[in-house]
């Protein structure tokens, strides 16, 4: 009963003095340490740094905003031209039946697998 006691007082002592440490630590009325001295390399830093916040909360919102749909019209572009491609290739006689003119296919040299119309298999 005496050791369930102690522990009972022990643990209330203890988060007593952690609770005033910590209040102790934090409600400091000082907004800055002491030890920061006040020149202008210091508070062209803190100018640096407050540019820099305000700076990229402006590209963060130029990136949201502007750039997500551009690449969105974009993307939809893309893939417009790519079905209209395919819509006036579906309308044009097959590779076999076009007409080759002299100026198509002018090779001046070989290739190294062979004369060019076929693959390396």
């Amino acid at each position: 009963m005496f050791a369930q006691r102690n522990i009972a007082r022990f643990t209330q002592r203890a988060s007593q003095q952690a609770r005033a440490v910590a209040q102790r630590r934090f409600n400091s009325a000082e907004a800055k340490p002491s030890w920061i001295v006040d020149n202008e390399f210091n508070r062209e830093r803190a100018a640096v740094k407050h540019h820099a916040a305000s700076t990229s909360d402006l590209w963060r919102k130029l990136s949201i905003f502007a750039v997500i749909p551009c690449l969105i019209g974009g993307g939809l572009n893309a893939y417009n031209l790519w079905n209209e491609h395919w819509e006036h290739w579906d309308h044009m006689p097959p590779l076999e039946e076009r007409t080759e003119y002299p100026y198509q296919n002018i090779r001046s040299k070989n290739f190294p697998w062979g004369d060019g119309d076929k693959t390396i298999l």
